[in-house]
């Protein structure tokens, strides 16, 4: 046994000595002899070996196609989003104010040209019949005119509108009595007179406490000008009730023209000496409008009170109208007023 193991081993020596001459050989010739399995010592089995190959990048398996997936489950059909509203439009301006009453026309006749509140005996016809008892500065303002209720305004008209929060007032003075004064300055100017038009409102914020107001601007206006010898506190009045409102209309007149109302004040409740004087000036300014146009002028209204008419022998209150007119109807009052008495109150200059 030994024996034949020695003898294996021998075989097996001779043939790696054997493997070694040929491989020896081959890199002497340049190239490696290829073993067959003649040349194989016995007892040896050849194996051959596969060649190298480089390692191929993996191929990536297939994506099923869309028909192999398997379907998701149905789900239910979300309900409709609806499309957002459209935004609103940019507000828009309201429409412009107008009276939920029934205006009417009316015109306010007379026979006494004074309507009468007080105690005193006056004979209105008598005053009418005299010259303006005045006398007007020869340099610097003459007239003041002022607005104790500057944000009383007309019933809207036209290309006269305005937003109202209260009512027949506004704080656009284009739209108010203020309009009014400055139609009164300019007609009075055209006359020769010279005018100083006061245009603050002195019932903002507060519609009490605007005579007191007012007050303060007259003191203020007489004190930087003291030789002014006439004050006109311009308003406009308010005639009827929740259901209808009155405008006062010039009758037979095209286009038309509004009312206007003098109203003096005496010293029946605080004192006003110079009241009388006031009273004549008003019934003379009466006088001269009623014979130039008939039917401008109310009665003169003589009151208790004395609106701060004490200031100046020449003030008066001037009520142009009523809420149921029109600007232009108060407009072409006060330019048929100034037209009428422009002449005379000019022709009191320096008397």
């Amino acid at each position: 046994m030994i024996r034949e193991v020695a003898a294996v081993k021998m075989k097996l020596l001779g043939a790696v000595l054997l493997s070694i001459c040929f491989a020896l050989l081959g890199l002497a010739s340049g190239g490696i002899p290829v073993l067959s399995a003649d040349t194989v010592p016995a007892g040896l089995s050849l194996t051959a070996s596969p060649e190298p190959t480089a390692t191929a990048a993996p191929v990536p398996s297939p994506e099923p196609s869309p028909a192999a997936q398997p379907s998701p489950s149905p789900t239910a059909e979300p309900a409709p989003i609806s499309s957002p509203p459209p935004a609103s439009p940019e507000p828009t301006p309201e429409d412009p104010w107008v009276p939920d009453v029934q205006v009417v026309p009316t015109t306010i006749t007379w026979e006494d040209p004074i309507k009468n509140e007080t105690s005193y005996e006056v004979d209105g016809r008598a005053l009418m019949d005299q010259p303006p008892p005045i006398s007007l500065p020869e340099d610097g303002p003459q007239i003041l005119i002022i607005h104790t209720h500057g944000t009383e305004a007309y019933t809207p008209d036209g290309a006269d509108q305005y937003e109202s929060g209260e009512g027949w007032r506004t704080d656009d003075p284009a739209h108010t009595v203020v309009r009014v004064g400055q139609a009164l300055a300019e007609a009075l100017q055209a006359q020769g007179l010279r005018v100083l038009h006061d245009e603050n409102l002195y019932d903002l914020p507060s519609y009490n406490g605007s005579y007191a107001n007012s007050e303060a601007a007259i003191r203020r206006h007489l004190a930087e000008h003291p030789d002014i010898a006439m004050v006109i506190d311009l308003h406009r009045d308010a005639l009827g009730d929740d259901e209808t409102v009155y405008k006062t209309v010039v009758s037979r007149s095209d286009p038309s023209v509004a009312q206007i109302m003098l109203v003096v004040g005496t010293d029946v409740n605080l004192p006003h000496p110079g009241w009388r004087d006031n009273l004549a000036l008003a019934m003379s300014l009466q006088g001269l409008a009623e014979t130039a146009c008939p039917g401008l002028m109310r009665p003169v209204l003589l009151c208790p009170y004395r609106y701060n008419q004490q200031m100046t022998a020449g003030s008066l209150l001037m009520e142009v109208g009523t809420a149921g007119n029109t600007l232009q109807e108060a407009i072409r009052a006060v330019e048929q007023f100034a037209q009428a008495v422009g002449p005379a109150l000019a022709a009191r200059a320096g008397a």
